[in-house]
């Protein structure tokens, strides 16, 4: 059971920084179009998932005041890995994959 809360959360947490990785993507976007500054949109996409899921999961491992374990740098390492493949895929490939790969464990546990 707690690791399908745990799989659950860290779901939640990847629509969530999905969702504002989005968001900040196109505001650092429409700011460089207007200072006319050359871009290309997957590498920007790209950075800004490393950069806001990276702050994100470091974040979370402080508010929650966890003991840094090589299983949360793990997680971690794994969040922004996910947060990286949404942004340069899209999150409804990413979530698709994930659900073949939990069905196949679950079948193998059955």
């Amino acid at each position: 059971m707690e690791r399908m809360s745990n799989m659950q959360f860290f779901m939640t947490g990847l629509v969530v920084v999905s969702a504002l990785i989005g968001l900040v993507t196109e505001a650092v976007k429409k700011i460089l179009t207007e200072h006319n500054k050359p871009y290309h949109a997957n590498t920007l996409a790209g950075t800004v998932s490393l950069v806001l899921s990276t702050v994100i999961g470091v974040c979370y491992v402080v508010a929650t005041g966890a003991t840094f374990t090589a299983q949360i740098a793990v997680s971690i390492i794994t969040f922004v890995f996910m947060s990286w493949l949404c942004a340069m895929i899209g999150y409804d490939k990413v979530i698709q994959t994930i659900t073949q790969f939990k069905d196949a464990v679950d079948d193998t546990d059955n």
